[in-house]
């Protein structure tokens, strides 16, 4: 019986009819532009004249279209789910969001806000008519005076007919009740199959996480490019620094204040990209450093840590665009971290160059000999870690290619890393 009652009358039902009288109150702007046309063609004066229900009923039908037309705006969708949601009982996980997608998700936002215009228009009329009713035939056995004013048949004062007419107004509201209740109900059943994504809605939510993802693995990216290289930098410069502490006084100062350098400039990059991350920007807008600016410190940091470099820039990189410029120096930066890491000992060699028939294409190469105890590791491990995995997304996302592997030299067996960047990559990139 507490189940009953609790159906009837509880917490979820209340708001259900909240919803019920909220879909009665948006029929009446339609039903009043209605019954302006439907009253004077049958030939009533006012819609609320006595005598004039079927002329009322007649202007609901005639307006139940309108509302279908005024469904078919997109932003109808955002204002009917967003009051299904707080008052259908509905898990609001089944609900689509934003303004409806196409022809297909309107027609389904009309044929919902049609239906519940429809049911909550008749249930709040039966909710403005029949517990006035239902009171007044339960006072009837206890106002004469009522009685008198009704003006009721003799059949109608029997003493037994009035002794049943206070079950009979409960009836009333009983009945009242249970409407109200199936028709809550019905919304609620038909509330995600007409407000529901649709495939559009979930092709569009697929594509919005798949940015998502593409930030984060962007960020990803440039966390583990810039701060990697920066440990394992300054983990060498330490190191060679602790060797040399008592015999090469300035060596020591030149790698301390390497090693300042350093953390100074990657802490800036950290900062810059977890602001924008904060703030809730694009993690793709933060500063980033390029070849023609930062090629030059990025070698002479790695350089710091006793690793022999050589570089051959066969370029102008201040002619390249800002994307390929970015991306090139993020791969050249993992490139000799993969090389202070694996080889730190060994000598590597860079050359930046054009490439290709029409020598429009940019190419990057580095090669570093192989200690002769990872030449085993290198070859059993031909992909690298997640830096060479790094190198190859840039490469690719600017439509260009990345190998890295055991290369046969002249000179012995080399490791080769060679990363080449079509003409029109990073065109029109600010």
């Amino acid at each position: 019986m507490r189940a009953r009652a609790e159906a009837l009358l509880g917490h979820r039902a209340r708001l259900r009819w909240v919803h019920l009288v909220l879909g009665g109150a948006l029929l009446m702007p339609f039903w009043l532009v209605t019954a302006l046309i439907v009253a004077p063609v049958a030939g009533q004066g006012s819609v609320m004249a006595g005598g004039a229900v079927l002329t009322q009923f007649g202007a609901f039908l005639a307006a139940l279209p309108l509302v279908a037309v005024a469904g078919l705006f997109p932003l109808v969708r955002p204002l009917s789910v967003g009051m299904a949601r707080a008052l259908c009982g509905v898990d609001g996980a089944r609900f689509a969001d934003g303004p409806a997608r196409g022809w297909a998700a309107r027609r389904r936002t009309a044929g919902w806000l049609t239906l519940h215009v429809a049911v909550g228009g008749l249930l709040s009329g039966m909710m403005l008519a029949l517990p006035p009713f239902a009171v007044s035939v339960m006072l009837l056995p206890v106002f004469s005076a009522l009685r008198d004013w009704l003006r009721l048949p003799p059949s109608l004062e029997e003493p037994w007919v009035l002794a049943l007419a206070p079950f009979a107004g409960l009836a009333m509201l009983l009945v009242l009740a249970l409407c109200a209740t199936a028709a809550g109900s019905l919304l609620a059943r038909c509330a995600p199959v007409l407000l529901g994504p649709t495939p559009a809605d979930r092709l569009a939510a697929a594509e919005e996480r798949a940015a998502e993802l593409a930030v984060r693995n962007r960020l990803a990216r440039e966390l583990h490019d810039s701060v990697g290289h920066a440990l394992s930098a300054v983990s060498l410069q330490a190191s060679a620094a602790r060797r040399v502490l008592d015999r090469d006084p300035a060596f020591v100062r030149e790698a301390l204040a390497a090693i300042e350098d350093t953390t100074r400039r990657t802490v800036g990059e950290l900062d810059a990209v977890l602001g924008l991350l904060r703030e809730g920007d694009d993690a793709s807008k933060a500063p980033a450093p390029t070849l023609d600016r930062d090629l030059p410190g990025l070698l002479e940091r790695t350089r710091a840590t006793g690793t022999r470099v050589t570089a051959a820039v066969e370029v102008e990189t201040a002619a390249l665009p800002a994307l390929v410029s970015r991306e090139a120096y993020r791969i050249v930066q993992e490139g000799l971290g993969n090389a202070l890491r694996h080889a730190a000992d060994m000598p590597v060699a860079l050359r930046i160059a054009p490439s290709g028939a029409s020598g429009e294409e940019l190419e990057i190469v580095m090669e570093n000999p192989l200690p002769s105890d990872d030449r085993a590791a290198h070859r059993t491990r031909p992909g690298g870690g997640h830096g060479l995995k790094g190198i190859a997304d840039r490469a690719r996302l600017l439509g260009g290619t990345a190998s890295a592997g055991p290369y046969e030299g002249p000179d012995g067996e080399l490791w080769r890393l060679a990363v080449r960047l079509p003409p029109t990559a990073g065109k029109g990139a600010r």
